[in-house]
């Protein structure tokens, strides 16, 4: 049934791609498991060069999302340059993690050629993401930080976080932790030295416990934001607390250096009256920067967007989920109908994912086994509608995920927590030469649809802007179409109709699709005229059959294995 998306501007769809800084640029393919950044090497953000990026572009990206930039809490030791160390019993492997922030305002000196110049060497590779016509964005982590938090190079007259805090009450507004009184952490790993913490502060996933789990972020200290979590949730937030003002202080530093955007670190653990207040802070200096949310609440999505002054948000639970269900075989691809459905007037804020950092790997032996099985689930993911789409970097050469590394396990993801060099990456990036001669043939091919469709997206303006019809309605009760492995939908404008057909089947699927006179109507197409296809994604030649056909399901083909056409629709003769 028709769903009028028409409110997206006629301009290039948002394609972020997501780069981990420290794995991208690492040429060192020792890969000894647990390995130091000395045995198993680091990128740089020397290593993004212009050319790596005009190849980024060419994919189809329009932003990439430098992930892990700000510093955080490792086990590497940088204390010749004057930079705090790191207790190793609240450092998640030894790289550590992106998200244990141990200075705002700093940038991870693993990512620096000259670690005294790293701010500098962020700073041009800014400079290089814009001259090749990308935006930057990076991590805002604001729900928690680094068990030791010290800003090194903080500007003058800057208070660090619980500098002034009253740490013998449990909570009070202006005070930047919240703290268990008269109890010591007491960290889940043991190791030599183990972290002095007195009075004990509450950890990063709302645990008010000074003894968290191995399963808690017990590297982290959970950020007070005005609300009394231990005192039935009392919320006060006028004037603004303290935690506020720091952090918007934070952000218009990084918007100062030429950041564009900040993806939001579980942002719906941070009140939404925190997020109205900050964006609007911000976009009084820097009105284009862009704020994307880490949301895992269905219910709270209209909220965040409306009020909460996001331009986008994660769909995990309703897109993410249902396709990964789809693509796995346990749901049928007639579900996606709710999805639309269940998130009506947000789709032009969500966005699509098939992989990130904390998804399983598409190649993994947990999910499809094949990158080259995801076809179908990408197809859908980039035309179903006209919002933001991100793949995370590998995932167009069918990176597997399937090393263990050290904290990570063998778990389908790729780690965000140790020293590693990834093969496909160094096979792609030929360590400088970004050749296609040194990549295998499976990569190639995966990289090459990847190619098509981000730039198909952006080519038509059907795709662009145009509104979303679904076709499965008019097909449910059609002998020869199967809805359990095939979805069917109308993008559309005025001036151009595009039909997508999607395969989640493991076979070839032979097909006839209803076109409904309603379909015929809205998007202007003519039954007593003869219709005419052309895949704009596998370039077939086209395919012509008349109006008339369409209407009672005589127009028909066949779809590839987890395969997808795209057709742009005219009338009149075959061009």
């Amino acid at each position: 049934m028709q769903k009028q998306d028409s409110t997206a501007p006629d301009v290039r769809r948002t394609v972020i791609y997501q780069l981990f800084t420290r794995l991208f640029g690492n040429c060192n393919m020792a890969n000894r498991f647990n390995g130091t950044i000395d045995e198993n090497g680091c990128g740089k953000m020397n290593d993004i060069t212009a050319k790596a990026l005009a190849s980024i572009r060419k994919l189809g990206a329009t932003h990439v999302w430098y992930t892990g930039i700000i510093e955080h809490a490792t086990k590497t030791d940088y204390s010749q340059y004057d930079i705090t160390g790191d207790w190793h019993d609240v450092v998640k492997g030894n790289a550590g993690s992106p998200y244990a922030i141990k200075d705002y305002y700093d940038v991870a000196p693993d990512l620096a050629v000259d670690v005294e110049n790293r701010i500098r060497e962020f700073e041009l590779l800014v400079q290089r993401t814009h001259s090749e016509g990308l935006q930057v964005l990076i991590d805002f982590v604001p729900n928690h930080v680094a068990r030791r938090y010290v800003s090194d190079v903080a500007p003058e007259g800057t208070v660090d976080f619980g500098a002034n805090d009253k740490c013998y009450v449990a909570f009070a507004k202006n005070n930047n932790f919240y703290y268990i009184p008269d109890h010591s952490f007491v960290s889940p790993v043991k190791s030599e030295e183990q972290w002095q913490e007195h009075p004990a502060k509450a950890t990063g996933n709302n645990c008010f416990s000074a003894s968290p789990s191995e399963n808690d972020w017990y590297e982290t200290v959970k950020l007070n934001y005005g609300v009394d979590y231990c005192g039935n949730s009392v919320a006060n937030f006028n004037p603004v607390p303290d935690t506020w003002l720091k952090m918007c202080d934070i952000l218009l530093y990084w918007c100062a250096k030429g950041v564009d955007g900040f993806r939001c670190d579980m942002a719906g653990m941070v009140p939404v009256e925190f997020w109205h207040w900050i964006t609007g802070e911000v976009r009084a200096k820097y009105p284009e920067t862009i704020f994307i949310a880490e949301i895992y609440e269905p219910e709270r999505y209209f909220d965040f967007i409306f009020n909460g002054g996001f331009d986008y948000l994660y769909d995990k639970m309703f897109f993410y989920d249902t396709v990964r269900s789809i693509m796995e075989g346990r749901a049928p691809a007639s579900a996606m109908t709710h999805v639309w459905q269940a998130t009506e007037g947000l789709h032009r804020h969500l966005l699509y994912f098939l992989e990130n950092h904390d998804e399983q790997r598409l190649a993994s032996d947990f999910f499809l086994g094949s990158a080259s099985k995801a076809i179908s689930g990408m197809t859908l993911v980039a035309t179903m509608f006209s919002n933001p789409v991100m793949l995370y970097f590998g995932q167009e050469l069918g990176e597997r995920g399937m090393n263990c590394e050290g904290f990570s396990g063998t778990d389908g993801r790729t780690t965000i927590f140790d020293y590693w060099g990834l093969e496909l990456i160094n096979e792609w990036r030929n360590c400088g030469a970004y050749n296609n001669d040194a990549m295998n043939e499976e990569s190639l091919c995966l990289r090459s649809f990847y190619e098509r469709l981000l730039n198909v997206i952006n080519d038509n303006e059907a795709l662009r802007s145009g509104s979303f019809y679904d076709l499965m309605y008019a097909n449910v009760d059609n002998p020869h179409f199967d809805s359990s492995k095939l979805f069917a939908f109308l993008r559309h404008t005025p001036k151009q109709t595009i039909l997508v057909i999607v395969n989640f089947a493991d076979e070839d699927v032979d097909y006839k699709l209803r076109l409904p006179m309603d379909a015929l109507r809205v998007t202007g197409l003519n039954s007593e005229r003869f219709f005419w296809g052309l895949d704009l994604l596998n370039g077939s030649k086209p395919v012509q059959f008349p109006g008339a056909v369409a209407l009672n399901g005589g127009f028909g083909g066949e779809v590839k294995a987890r395969g997808a056409i795209i057709f742009n629709i005219g009338t009149g003769e075959v061009r």
